[in-house]
């Protein structure tokens, strides 16, 4: 699975840092990044999470 995430779209609520805080955090500057593209398998369910609780839709799971 990869991570594909929309830094335009992004309004920065952090649910998806709040949702898998091992796979999104906020940098210096008070934006949300990707920790982990590529995530092992064991963090597959939380990058769902992540996704299914951003409010703009800007996370987007590739299998």
């Amino acid at each position: 699975m990869k991570i594909v995430f929309d830094a335009d779209a992004c309004a920065c609520h952090g649910q998806c840092a709040s949702a898998a805080p091992e796979l999104f955090a906020f940098d210096d500057a008070g934006h949300l990044k990707v920790l982990i593209e590529e995530p092992p398998e064991e963090l597959w369910e939380a990058a769902e999470d992540a996704a299914d609780v951003c409010p703009v839709q800007a996370i987007t799971l590739v299998r």
